[in-house]
């Protein structure tokens, strides 16, 4: 393991110790007897932090899973004509590509057929899954339109740093867990600072 790894699974630790979940991702064991209530699938939510360059997903107001992802390399905003990631509350409104294998490469949100490999050179492509997102604000109203994505990516050597182009990128293998997860309707916050504990995220 070089530094450059060792200093992101270090941060990627103090992350989860912060949100309050074991550094394995595994959930505390229920109490024997214990009644688990039903959570209300409405509840669940996405935030992405821009400084983490992490998303973290929330079911029942609590965090459940970290993942790595990258955003726009040209910072935030929502400009027609740009390359950045919008900021604030957006919404998942299709999920395209599920039973697609992994690397799977979409255009125009169709499967062409041809399957990427991780980390190949020179590709950055659409791969495996896409969540396709609308913004709820003013601020981020244009979001629909430019065709920005949460999406899988051949490049994962390059998650945990800004590096797509304005799109939310993750690595196959998660897009794949998010999108058994996520619901049309789900909502997503992009964030600029830090992920926020639960008990302050966006109302």
């Amino acid at each position: 393991m070089n530094a450059n790894t060792r200093s992101i699974a270090a941060v990627l630790q103090l992350i989860w110790l912060a949100l309050g979940l074991a550094a394995c991702g595994h959930a505390k064991q229920q109490a024997a007897g214990e009644v688990v209530p039903t959570v209300d699938p409405t509840a669940r939510r996405l935030v992405v932090s821009v400084t983490d360059q992490m998303m973290v997903t929330i079911e029942g107001g609590k965090p459940r899973r970290l993942y790595r992802v990258s955003t726009s390399r040209f910072g935030t905003g929502d400009k027609r004509g740009t390359y950045l990631t919008p900021l604030g509350r957006l919404e998942v409104v299709e999920i395209v590509g599920q039973g697609l294998p992994v690397g799977a490469r979409l255009k125009a949100r169709e499967e062409t057929g041809e399957i990427v490999q991780v980390n190949a050179l020179g590709r950055d492509a659409i791969v495996t899954r896409v969540l396709r997102l609308r913004g709820m604000e003013r601020k981020n109203s244009h979001t629909l339109e430019r065709a920005i994505y949460i999406h899988g990516t051949p490049e994962e050597s390059k998650l945990t740093t800004p590096a797509s182009y304005g799109c939310i990128r993750m690595a196959s293998a998660d897009i794949i867990k998010l999108s058994h997860w996520v619901k049309v309707g789900t909502r997503v916050d992009v964030v600029e600072g830090k992920l926020p504990p639960p008990d302050q995220l966006p109302p």
